[in-house]
């Protein structure tokens, strides 16, 4: 079989528990579209964007998720909650399968900093088979903007990208340009499942693996079930997009050896003269302040 179905849940939540919420639409998508075999949530749809809720993990969330996803017989990608590990916080998805276990954990790699203060980092990718069908991948929110979150994923042979995320800026339309150029730069689905209500602006969007837009969503709750097709995914790597291009082949048999990786990022001057990664205007606020500390107009 190459045909899986997967639902994003875009749904109208607010800042605390939204279980309670998240449990009745996943139960009424299962209901309409018995044939749905896997639900994504958007990043931090739990409890919303307040690191204050911040649980272990296992915890009771994520023991909450596998009961739900048992109970429904479906794969879960759970959004994300902020996991307490330790001193540090973490923005940390589950995978769930169908019999309740969680199959990886993924903790966000880049935190949306200098805004999502006092988040950790990730350093470890998650891709997992679904048996008799293929591979996926998983990312959150931010890590789209870094093409070689995705790339990497797909090198590991990821030919699904499940992406939550939660933006309430206005730079959705620019991600929603960046998931296509991920899909297309890929050859792969991506799912970029957006919150709506009071935590995100929606416009959540689904891709296959040339570009081509399956849907998008408007501001509202949507449920959108998609029906995958793992042998397209490999028919457009073997023959190209469109027939045409064949970037993945091109990358495998490229001679180039990019040395922003081989040396690290921060080996680059270029780099280094942009200055800290703060809020904008901060260097601009300081002057203010020494300048009324100094006794300056006010």
């Amino acid at each position: 079989m190459t045909k899986f179905n997967i639902a994003g849940l875009q749904l109208s939540l607010g800042v605390g528990d939204n279980m309670a919420e998240i449990t009745k639409q996943l139960t009424v998508m299962k209901a309409r579209f018995p044939w749905v075999d896997m639900a994504v949530l958007s990043e931090l749809s739990p409890h919303g964007p307040l690191a204050t809720n911040a649980e272990a993990i296992p915890g009771p969330t994520e023991n909450k998720f596998c009961d739900l996803a048992q109970r429904l017989g479906i794969w879960l990608v759970t959004g994300s909650i902020y996991e307490k590990a330790g001193d540090k916080i973490y923005n940390t998805a589950s995978v769930i399968d169908p019999d309740g276990n969680v199959v990886g954990r993924y903790r966000k790699m880049y935190p949306f900093l200098p805004y999502e203060k006092g988040i950790a980092a990730g350093d470890d990718y998650l891709v997992w088979d679904v048996p008799g069908f293929g591979r996926f991948g998983l990312s959150i929110c931010y890590d789209m903007w870094f093409p070689e979150t995705t790339r990497n994923m797909v090198w590991m042979g990821a030919e699904v990208i499940i992406h939550p995320t939660l933006t309430n800026t206005i730079d959705r339309d620019m991600e929603l340009t960046l998931a296509r150029a991920n899909a297309i730069s890929n050859q792969c689905y991506f799912f970029d499942i957006n919150g709506g209500g009071d935590l995100a602006y929606g416009q959540s969007i689904i891709l296959g693996p040339e570009g081509d837009i399956l849907h998008q969503a408007g501001r509202g709750t949507e449920i959108m079930p998609i029906p995958v097709d793992f042998e397209r995914v490999r028919h457009v790597r073997r023959e190209g997009s469109k027939n045409f291009g064949q970037p993945l082949k091109s990358f495998r048999d490229g001679p180039t050896n990019f040395p922003a990786y081989s040396e690290g990022p921060a080996s680059s001057l270029s780099l280094r003269g942009l200055g800290k990664l703060e809020m904008p205007g901060a260097d601009k606020a300081k002057s203010s302040d020494a300048t009324d500390a100094a006794g300056g107009d006010a």
